[in-house]
């Protein structure tokens, strides 16, 4: 027989449960820890708990012959209803719980009072059971449904071995504490929800507040939100964070391959570029979403929509500050070709007089062999001088051009021919892969073979210890491209920002102008092409130089 219990007791036990309301545990640690009251409290040798969920029933079972026996699981309605869960039909006893919850029972029938609580001392020999080919473990047996307000959401099961367990004074007890317990199970998925959402809002505010920060980089933001991520689930002691973005992944710590996870793709300009997710290091109780709630799949879903729209905004500002970096170089470009043509300019006469005074006095027979040195060193002076006042003019795109039809390839062979023993010399390697279909462009050629003296000293001078210098063309639609690779020192990404600049070098005193990659840049620029330097510290530097097909 059952423990008998007076209405004070269950009025406290009700309390007690109450009181577990506003505790900060999850919705399955509440439903555990309840049930492992009720079972302490009834007597009874197992109690499981049936309650509908929107399109689902929740059902946890607790017994006392087996430790951590909590059982949860959801199934959906539909699977009951139709009585083929997992492939197999329902037992009388799942039916009458349904029957119960759903109010689909026949009144008239005297199986269930007039609360809709069923019970009985002896399930093999009650009549009211179609108890055949039923296997239970236990004898006596009550189903009381879990009301909250008028409204029925669930029932309690209780089950034990001993016969004619329950009395009809208990079954009225039960029902009284089923309705706090009503009232306890809704309120509590109430504050667990609210809990929940506070997270989650939490998590998206916070993530919109690191993103507006104008001075973090983008892998920075995602460094930050990573760590934002495990505190907005349900379990963030167990939680771990991961984001994949082009190959990078940015972790909290924590293992790497155990536990279910959540992932949710990030999406940017309609390609996927990586992913969020959240790993549970341990194992959890199935919910809606293996371990995970319902809720937290919108909310992965939205974070990483946040993540897509930020990296959209730092690449749209990051292509902005390229853009006017461009401007302002194309800029200062154009006013130094400006100043450059001036002083050329100004430069040319007072230097022609130089040059043409110095070569009369070489004339004179009476001049003294040091005086005649002397003059020597003016001419050569004048001459270097003048070499760059034609490069300034160059620059500046003022120098007179002459256009004709040539084939790339053979400026590039003409040219080359006079560095192959210097590059055997200095242990360089050239490596020539010229397209055999290049078509002809019409150029200067006296120009373009500049362009290919001047990057091709460079390379060599940037191979002091030998390496491998590579001249590639190729046509790629509407441009030729010449590609002068090398396998040098490299260049530092400040110093690539400024070789372009006349007058910069990277030189020692005397041994460059600075003015070599900044013709390049006017001659190729004058052709209406373009030129591409990539670089990096000891891995060499690379020149791409497209150069449009002209159409007759």
């Amino acid at each position: 027989m059952s423990i008998k219990k007076s209405n004070l007791d269950f009025k406290s036990f009700s309390q007690e449960i109450l009181g577990h309301v506003n505790r900060d545990v999850s919705r399955i640690d509440f439903l555990h820890s309840v049930l492992k009251m009720l079972l302490s409290f009834s007597g009874c040798e197992a109690v499981e708990l049936m309650i509908k969920k929107q399109d689902r029933y929740i059902i946890c079972k607790i017994t006392q012959q087996i430790e951590s026996s909590f059982q949860y699981r959801a199934v959906s309605t539909k699977d009951y209803i139709e009585a083929d869960y997992k492939f197999q039909k329902q037992s009388p006893i799942e039916k009458l719980q349904i029957d119960i919850i759903e109010q689909q029972f026949d009144r008239t029938i005297p199986k269930i009072n007039i609360n809709s609580s069923f019970w009985t001392g002896d399930v093999e020999r009650d009549d009211r059971i179609d108890n055949h080919s039923l296997k239970i473990d236990y004898i006596s047996l009550a189903i009381i449904p879990l009301f909250f307000v008028n409204d029925i959401i669930g029932c309690i099961k209780l089950m034990s071995k001993q016969r004619e367990f329950f009395s009809k004074n208990d079954i009225k007890h039960y029902e009284g504490l089923s309705r706090n317990l009503g009232i306890a199970i809704v309120n509590q998925r109430a504050h667990a929800a609210l809990r929940e959402r506070v997270k989650e809002l939490t998590c998206l505010y916070s993530i919109a507040k690191v993103s507006e920060r104008q001075d973090l980089s983008l892998n920075d933001i995602l460094k930050s939100i990573v760590e934002l991520i495990p505190p907005a689930w349900q379990y963030p002691e167990i939680a771990m964070g991961r984001i994949s973005l082009n190959g990078q992944v940015f972790s909290t710590p924590g293992p790497q391959q155990t536990g279910k996870k959540q992932a949710a793709d990030i999406i940017v300009n309609g390609k996927r570029r990586g992913s969020v997710e959240v790993i549970y290091t341990k194992n959890k109780q199935n919910l809606d979403e293996g371990p995970f709630l319902r809720e937290e799949r919108n909310l992965i879903d939205a974070i990483a929509r946040q993540i897509a729209l930020i990296i959209e905004q730092k690449e749209a500002e990051e292509k902005r500050l390229n853009l006017q970096d461009q401007i302002r170089h194309a800029d200062r470009l154009a006013t130094i070709g400006q100043l450059a043509a001036g002083v050329a300019h100004e430069l040319n006469e007072p230097l022609g007089n130089i040059l043409g005074l110095a070569q009369l006095l070489k004339k004179y027979q009476e001049l003294p062999d040091v005086a005649g040195k002397d003059v020597d060193g003016i001419v050569n002076a004048s001459l270097n001088a003048r070499e760059v006042i034609k490069k300034l003019l160059l620059f500046a795109r003022q120098a007179p051009s002459k256009n004709e039809r040539v084939n790339l390839n053979q400026i590039i062979i003409d040219g080359l021919y006079f560095f192959e023993a210097r590059c055997a010399k200095d242990g360089i390697e050239l490596v020539r892969m010229l397209s055999p279909d290049l078509p002809e462009i019409v150029v200067d050629p006296a120009q373009l073979n500049q362009v290919l003296v001047n990057l091709v000293v460079n390379a060599i001078q940037a191979m002091p210890h030998g390496g491998k210098l590579s001249i590639e063309t190729k046509v790629v639609s509407d441009h030729i491209i010449l590609i002068v690779e090398d396998s040098g020192v490299g260049m530092s990404e400040d110093v690539l920002k400024k070789i372009f600049i006349p007058f910069f070098t990277t030189k020692e005193i005397n041994e460059g102008t600075g003015l070599g990659l900044s013709v390049v840049h006017g001659i190729v620029t004058s052709h209406k092409g373009t030129i591409r330097a990539q670089s990096s510290v000891d891995e060499g530097s690379r020149f791409e130089i497209k150069l449009p097909i002209t159409v007759n």
